[in-house]
C-alpha cells in the first residue's frame, strides 16, 4: 500500500464493482455470448452481413450520444433499433428486444465474489458505511453481494457516468456527508480516481489491470489487492 496523500477522517466507503471486486472480463464475454446466441437464433437477423449488433450499437452511440452514460439503456434501444431495422412487426421487435436483454442481463449477474473479499467488506462495513458507485449495469442484488451496500449509484439512473461528479455527489447528499469524508476504491484511473478527485472525494487506486490510462492526477493511495484495505478496519 502506498500512501500519496495524508487522509482526513473517513465514513463512507465507496467501491466500483466490475473489476474490483471481481474478475468482469469473463462475466461480460459471458453475457455477450448469451446475448449473441439469442439474436442469431432469429433468422432474420442471422443474415445480416458482419456484425450487425456493433452496427446498430454504433449507430445508437452517435446518435443518441445521452445514452452513453447508461450502458443498458444503450443496449436496450441499440437491440430495438436492429430489430426495427429487419421487417418484423412491431410485437415481435418488442419481444425479441426484450428477451435478448434479458439473455444478456441474466449471465451479467451471474457472479459470485469470492468469500475472503465478503469477508473483508462485512469487517469494513461494521466501521464505515459502504456504498457502490458504478458505470455498469450489473445488478448486485441477485449475487452474493446482495445487501452488503448502504447505497449502490448506477451510471444512467442516478446520474452521469464516472469521471463525472455526478454520482458522487448524489452520494454526499443522500448521506449527508462532506466530499472528504468518502474514500472511493476503484481499478480505473480515468474514472475511478479521476471522478473521485473531481469530486473533492479521497480516491484508492487498485492497480490491477495492467492498462494505460491517460489520466495523469494520482490517487491518494494505491494498492495491489483488495485485501490491502484490511489495515482499514
Amino acid at each position: 500500500m502506498r500512501f500519496n496523500k495524508a487522509i482526513s477522517p473517513i465514513k463512507v466507503l465507496s467501491f466500483d464493482l466490475d473489476d474490483t471486486l471481481y474478475n468482469n472480463h469473463p462475466i461480460i464475454l459471458n453475457a455477450i455470448q448469451a446475448m449473441q446466441s439469442y439474436l442469431q437464433s432469429i433468422p432474420e437477423w442471422a443474415v445480416q452481413q458482419g456484425d450487425y449488433w456493433l452496427k446498430c450499437r454504433r449507430h445508437i452511440g452517435e446518435t443518441q450520444p445521452h445514452l452513453k452514460d447508461d450502458v443498458t439503456n444503450w443496449r436496450k434501444v441499440a437491440l430495438e433499433y436492429g430489430m426495427s431495422q429487419l421487417g418484423l412487426e412491431n410485437k415481435e421487435v418488442a419481444r425479441h428486444s426484450v428477451n435478448a436483454y434479458q439473455a444478456f442481463a441474466d449471465a451479467r449477474s451471474n457472479i459470485t465474489v469470492a468469500q475472503s473479499v465478503l469477508s473483508l467488506l462485512l469487517a469494513l462495513k461494521k466501521k464505515y458505511t459502504l456504498i457502490a458507485i458504478t458505470n455498469g449495469n450489473v445488478e448486485v442484488d441477485k449475487f452474493n453481494l446482495a445487501g452488503v451496500f448502504e447505497r449502490v449509484y448506477l451510471a444512467g439512473p442516478d446520474g452521469a457516468a464516472k469521471p463525472d461528479a455526478a454520482l458522487f455527489e448524489r452520494a454526499c447528499q443522500d448521506l449527508k456527508v462532506s466530499p472528504s469524508e468518502i474514500l472511493h476504491i476503484g481499478d480505473s484511473l480515468d474514472t475511478d480516481v479521476r471522478g473521485a478527485n473531481l469530486a473533492g472525494c479521497h480516491s484508492v487506486w487498485l492497480d490491477n489491470q495492467q492498462t494505460t490510462y491517460a489520466y495523469k492526477g494520482l490517487a491518494d493511495i494505491e494498492i495491489q489487492d483488495i485485501h490491502q484495505l484490511a489495515c482499514l478496519k
